[in-house]
């Protein structure tokens, strides 16, 4: 009999975003001892723990199997039977780097995911199994700071209908020195998602924002936005919502004013062009 261990590791940004661990390294491990039940019920649902090297490299002798996941975080694994159905398997990931990471990959770095029996069923000549993921937003900011690379996500929406603004750019600027930090384009539900990096102990910035349409400004905020506490040194995981006056909106504002003020110069102007005419002292 073989085994066929399928699933899907992801890790959620903020309450409303997910990104799939793309191209991490999955392994399938044979416990160092047995567990007890209550060790394997604590331990499914655990967080992410780092993995040192030396614990790495003595637990490779109890390998099972080890798969690349895909692009949406997907994968297989399949092994041999060299230990009962019933036993645990140990689950690590190990990654290069992190999804959108613009700086230079680092150090390879490991976690441990979990210590627990799969709920393998039998189909033919072998047991499959599925295995699925989460990992918490306040963990995976944790993982991001390690690699120095950030995301922000939210939506852009209209400031007083709340109605989404589809396919228009996003720019995130650095408040210490008007550099942008990143960019993303809005979908057709107005939502959004930019990648940044710091480089090595550096904090993370103090962020305003632009939004472009058609490369054309429609609407900038005050830098002095940056200075708000949910917006400075921005966590690795951010979650920055935007209601926007699109800039089209101000000039029709402003329109009226400025067609009132010239209709009242140009009657002012004739009326004294009737007086100097028609009016004798």
């Amino acid at each position: 009999m073989s085994y066929l261990l399928i699933g899907n590791i992801s890790a959620l940004i903020c309450d409303e975003c997910i990104e799939p661990l793309a191209h991490s390294t999955l392994r399938i491990y044979l416990p160092v001892s047995p567990c007890n039940a209550d060790d394997l019920k604590a331990g499914k649902f655990s967080h992410l723990r780092a993995v040192s090297d030396q614990d790495h490299s003595s637990k490779e002798e109890r390998l099972l199997a080890s798969a690349e996941l895909d692009e949406r975080g997907n994968f297989s694994l399949a092994w041999e039977e060299v230990h009962l159905f019933t036993e645990a398997v140990e689950v690590e990931i190990e990654m290069a780097r992190v999804p959108g990471q613009r700086n230079p990959a680092g150090t390879v770095k490991r976690y441990h995911l979990s210590t627990c029996v799969p709920a393998w069923k039998r189909s033919k000549d072998k047991y499959v199994a599925a295995f699925a993921y989460v990992v918490p937003s306040e963990k995976w900011s944790q993982v991001r700071a390690q690699f120095g690379a950030g995301v922000i996500t939210g939506s852009v929406r209209h400031h007083e209908t709340y109605n989404p603004l589809p396919g228009v750019r996003v720019e995130a600027y650095n408040a210490v020195n008007d550099r942008i930090v990143g960019w993303g384009n809005t979908n057709d539900h107005g939502r959004y998602k930019l990648f940044f990096g710091i480089n090595g102990t550096q904090a993370f910035p103090d962020v305003y924002f632009k939004i472009y349409s058609h490369d054309q400004l429609i609407w900038s905020e005050d830098k002095h936005m940056a200075f708000q506490p949910e917006r400075q040194e921005i966590a690795p995981c951010s979650r920055m919502n935007l209601f926007v006056k699109p800039a089209s909106e101000v000039e029709k504002t402003s329109r009226p004013i400025s067609g009132w003020f010239n209709d009242l110069i140009h009657t002012t102007k004739t009326k004294k062009l009737y007086k100097d005419l028609y009016v004798v002292g």
